[in-house]
């Protein structure tokens, strides 16, 4: 079929199936004209099939140029190749960008090219390399947090039985002493025992309370975490809202998401105390519809994103791949539990909870997907 032949969104005999795998899957033709894609190519085009339709895989992966030239005089003798290059593709709010991929490119031909559209000459098969690296990523990541799950419940119940046990005792003394003095002393001993059970109380939280499933408005959320945040630090610190009114409601727990975005804005507003003294400390609370991304485990077509940026000091180099861990913390004073908690809860939302930070800009963005219920 020439180039002028090609018809956008030629008919694929055996589209359903194709539409079932998850791997982005081409149809071109001896030339490298594309005939069709299924979903997953779509998804990571960014574009319909319609509108790649007739276009040179050339324009989009220029490294399997070569590899095309050899299929249009093809002897019977062309393998399959694996190119590793970076390829054209639309990205949010349809600009062009590039990305790494890995491509395996196939000759087809007599029973195998029944199932693809007429004049099928060639099966391409992407993957996006960094795709899949943060794949890997969020699969060690979700690995990570079962085995903190399990070790925080196992560690808990060890604190809980001996604390009680002190507490007891501590407080049987006290009704022996005599001396303020003495009492004093067990007094520090139960307001102590009290205050390590509480922290283990919060270690255990989030595996205690099953999640609530209501609509949710997210603005509505982040407009209570601001009003909320105005009055725990009035002064020297401004808010920016940047919305995309068009973002629907969404499926979740209203009190973790709330709890989720209290904790990210009170963590960036107590890391700028130097910019609120100075009155420059801005947080900017933004949401987006996206589409084609990596939200927790699986890949979703759509999702709202919702940042929390601040103009701060940014996170140390080192500590960003740990900060969601539990016990870890850039303050003195600070629990190390707000974040790890917040990951928790975005994670059992079915979504995830990224950070990205320089010096004078830290984003931590939360992706929650549109239409779970649905799913």
């Amino acid at each position: 079929m020439s180039t002028g032949e090609r018809t956008a969104g030629a008919q694929c005999p055996a589209a359903e199936i194709w539409n079932l795998m998850t791997t982005a899957v081409l149809a071109a033709d001896r030339e490298g004209g594309l005939l069709w894609g299924n979903g997953a190519a779509e998804m990571l085009l960014g574009r319909s099939v319609k509108s790649f339709a007739g276009e040179s895989f050339e324009t989009l992966l220029p490294e399997c140029a070569e590899w095309f030239r050899h299929l249009s005089v093809d002897d019977g003798m062309l393998s399959s190749a694996i190119i590793v290059g970076s390829m054209l593709k639309s990205l949010q709010g349809g600009l062009p960008g590039h990305v790494r991929v890995q491509a395996v490119l196939t000759p087809v031909s007599g029973h195998a090219a029944g199932a693809l559209p007429e004049g099928t000459a060639a099966v391409i098969e992407i993957i996006d390399v960094e795709e899949t690296l943060r794949q890997d990523r969020e699969d060690a990541a979700t690995g990570l947090i079962e085995a903190n799950r399990q070790l925080l419940r196992n560690l808990a119940h060890e604190i809980k039985n001996p604390l009680g046990g002190i507490r007891g005792a501590a407080q049987l003394l006290e009704g022996e002493l005599m001396r303020d003095e003495d009492r004093e002393c067990t007094g520090i001993i139960i307001e102590e025992a009290d205050r390590l059970q509480a922290l283990v109380d919060r270690f255990l939280a989030p595996y205690r309370q099953g999640e609530a499933r209501e609509e949710v408005n997210v603005h509505e959320v982040l407009e209570h975490v601001k009003s909320l945040m105005t009055l725990e630090f009035p002064s020297g610190l401004t808010f920016v809202r940047d919305y995309d009114i068009s973002a629907p409601t969404l499926t979740g727990d209203r009190a973790r998401l709330t709890q989720v975005f209290l904790n990210l804005v009170r963590n960036a507003a107590e890391a700028m105390e130097t910019e609120r003294r100075l009155g420059t400390a801005v947080i900017t609370l933004r949401t987006r519809i996206v589409r084609d991304v990596l939200a927790g485990a699986e890949r979703t077509r759509r999702a709202l994103a919702v940042d929390v940026i601040d103009n701060g000091p940014g996170v140390p180099e080192d500590m960003q791949e740990k900060i969601f861990y539990p016990l870890v913390t850039g303050r003195a004073e600070g629990s190390g539990l707000g974040l790890s908690l917040a990951q928790t809860f975005v994670r059992q939302a079915g979504g995830s909870l990224t950070l990205e930070s320089v010096p004078g800009k830290t984003v931590f963005r939360v992706l929650l997907p549109l239409g779970r219920a649905d799913a």
